[in-house]
């Protein structure tokens, strides 16, 4: 008997070529290249992909096994197949560390992300279907919810969730592909943790009205308004950073007169 899994609606179409397995590859990786299926997502069972695309399952595992081979999916014995890595890493492990150790270099990931973002939010308001819609107005909903519970944890997820539901949107698939490996490093906190935000928002209020006047440019398709909206918001990142630093470098050099001032009263009172 098939999965309930099968009887859902399904990404998959049946096909119906003299090369059934050649069709099933092409249809996987349409989903890749677009974007649909991301990297370390986990593909249907054999049965269930024979189920939903209508064919048998050998020609299903031919497919699969092709895909394998061509380095767009990875099978797990035991766990299924999954979406192999595909973007590599933006960076190689010591450039990461490099970044981590000299926070002048968050200047240059934040010019990127800049030009990136706000072309991305300019097509998405042209380009974004109903469910992005509705992915943007949930991911709203989540955001507003973390701000009234003051849960810093969920409100960072749900903010790097609505920056790839917004490339996603602007169904640019280089765009979706090169933004997810910047994501990622984000979501690590190699560049930056965003704590550091509240130098200057401390309830995080000034991010979700930011969030709000972005998402909304999109949802009534003002390409004009989306795009300053993005920078605008971006402004503030850099500009939240660059108060943070230097807090944190008067503080430090705060904190070494009062190493100072400790020993001179502990020498006086000798």
């Amino acid at each position: 008997m098939p999965s309930d899994l099968s009887l859902s609606p399904s990404p998959f179409e049946p096909v119906a070529h003299e090369s059934v397995a050649d069709a099933v590859v092409d249809q996987i990786e349409i989903l890749i290249v677009n974007g649909v299926l991301k990297e370390g997502r986990r593909l249907p069972s054999e049965r269930d992909l024979a189920d939903q695309i209508k064919v048998s399952r050998p020609k299903i595992r031919e497919a699969l096994q092709r895909l394998e081979n061509n380095g767009l999916i990875t099978v797990r014995h035991g766990e299924g197949a999954f979406v192999s890595r595909l973007t590599g890493r933006a960076m190689s492990p010591a450039l990461l560390a490099l970044y981590s150790r000299h926070g002048a270099a968050f200047y240059d990931y934040l010019e990127y992300r800049k030009t990136q973002e706000a072309f991305a939010a300019r097509l998405a308001a042209k380009r974004a279907t109903e469910h992005d819609k509705s992915r943007l107005k949930r991911i709203l909903d989540d955001m507003r919810t973390s701000w009234e519970e003051d849960d810093i944890e969920a409100s960072r997820e749900a903010d790097m969730n609505l920056h790839s539901a917004i490339v996603d949107a602007s169904q640019n698939t280089t765009l979706i592909h090169m933004m997810a490996s910047i994501y990622d490093l984000t979501r690590q906190g190699v560049f930056y943790n965003r704590d550091f935000l509240r130098t200057i928002d401390g309830s995080g209020e000034i991010l979700l009205e930011q969030h709000i006047v972005l998402a909304s440019a999109i949802l009534e398709g003002d390409a004009e308004a989306a795009e300053r909206a993005a920078l605008v918001h971006l402004d503030f990142v850099e500009e939240s950073y660059r108060l943070w630093q230097e807090r944190v470098r008067l503080e430090g050099f705060s904190h070494k007169r009062k190493i100072l001032d400790d020993m001179d009263r502990a020498l006086r009172g000798q």
